[in-house]
């Protein structure tokens, strides 16, 4: 049911507002599972819904981020449930349900507790490695599938303001040469993500105009005067997956009259994950703004151009290297107010690590300290999402709404 206050979002500049112009900061986690071939949160076999919920809310994250598949949308589309991987000594409440209930049956839960949802296709197919596929096809599963599966899915959850965006394709990648890979050009190719996503963007749009669509970068994007069919192995600027959003500057995403609800959404991970060349050395946070964030990413921000949610970051705590982008980045995003949801709220992330510990029930609590400076705060507390229910639930002692923040409802910026 709608929510007393609709707390739908579009954007303004580089900022995300409410209804009334007010700016808000999306400032969440991730949560897998969804997305793999459990077909649910991971955790649930022994852990909780509603504690591990409850704990997102109450240590002040407001938005979760949460992968899918294009198979389990399809799937839901169509009715068929396999049943999902939960304990349910363990989750009483959650007996008998099949996915698709499960997960509504989360979205009341985040509804009480002031928390927002944003669905990430994070691959095509129910696979816990389906990320590692470089394009949104795959088997059966063919563009107009992906499109499919968001159109319902923009359909079943059209009134409930629980869920505030699709993010449409995790990561797409490759590079030069390889057999299938992810470009970014004014083309109608098959393989120009610039288009599938406006495309995808665009029909989600015509169902409910009120979803932000977060969109990412690709892989790799040709220098000056380069050709996408060049295998030249110095032709192209390379970064993370899903982080190079250098192609914008050529070759905008045109959403039309919903321009206002588009949000670029890029990736970056520490050396943990991959020693990339700017790690060599003696990097610091203004060598990586200058050698990687800005020239990707962060001049959309800079310009103006629209606002930026940074997707997955996160990584070990390792009391070195990695541990120093975390904090670089970190004060990247407190400093400027950019949105983000942090990878990951599970322990079973090979190359990060999350902010649970192995038992689902513990807090990496050195690694949410770090994390805690780049979640939206006023007075002490938590600032939500919701205008009505303050973060963390009615009585919430951690947390507010968004209603009770004072607002930065500041005048309208001249376009540039």
């Amino acid at each position: 049911q709608a929510a007393a206050t609709p707390d739908w979002l579009h954007t303004r500049g580089n900022q995300i507002v409410d209804a009334s112009g007010k700016e808000v900061w999306l400032t969440g986690v991730n949560w897998f599972g969804f997305n793999a071939s459990e077909r649910v949160f991971h955790g649930l076999w022994s852990a909780n819904m509603r504690t591990l919920t409850k704990g997102i809310a109450d240590r002040g994250m407001n938005v979760v981020r949460v992968p899918i598949s294009t198979q389990l949308l399809l799937e839901w589309k169509a009715g068929t449930f396999q049943k999902p991987n939960v304990n349910e000594y363990a989750n009483p409440e959650l007996a008998g349900l099949n996915s698709l209930q499960i997960f509504e049956k989360w979205l009341d839960m985040c509804e009480e507790y002031g928390l927002k949802v944003f669905l990430d296709v994070h691959s095509a197919e129910a696979d816990n490695s389906g990320h590692v596929h470089p394009v949104w096809w795959k088997g059966d599963i063919t563009t107009e599938d992906v499109y499919t599966g968001w159109e319902w899915a923009a359909t079943r959850w059209k009134d409930d303001d629980t869920i505030v965006g699709a993010d449409i394709k995790n990561e797409p990648h490759g590079t030069q040469g390889s057999t299938e890979r992810a470009k970014w050009d004014g083309s109608t190719d098959k393989d120009n993500f610039k288009h599938f996503a406006q495309t995808a963007s665009r029909k989600v749009l015509a169902i409910n105009p009120n979803w932000l669509v977060f969109i990412e970068g690709v892989e790799v994007y040709p220098k000056p005067g380069v050709p996408w069919t060049s295998t030249g192995l110095t032709d192209y600027y390379g970064t993370w997956w899903g982080g190079n959003l250098r192609g914008v500057r050529d070759f905008p995403i045109d959403l039309g009259a919903n321009q206002d609800q588009l949000v670029y959404s890029p990736h970056d991970y520490g050396p943990l994950v991959y020693d990339q060349k700017w790690f060599a050395g003696d990097f610091d946070r203004a060598s990586l703004e200058r050698d990687v964030w800005d020239p990707n990413w962060l001049y959309l921000h800079k310009e103006n151009t629209a606002p930026l949610l940074i997707g997955e970051w996160g990584g070990f705590m390792d009391g070195g290297r990695n541990e120093r982008w975390m904090v670089a980045l970190r004060d990247l995003i407190a400093d400027r107010r950019l949105s983000h949801t942090f990878w990951v709220l599970n322990p079973n992330s090979g190359d990060t690590g999350g902010l649970l510990g192995y038992d689902w029930a513990t807090w990496d609590e050195e690694k949410y300290a770090l994390l805690k400076p780049a979640l939206w705060q006023q007075g002490g507390k938590f600032v939500g999402l919701d205008h009505d229910v303050p973060l963390g639930g009615v009585g919430s002692t951690t947390g507010i709404s968004l209603s009770q923040a004072t607002g930065t409802t500041p005048s309208p910026t001249a376009t540039p």
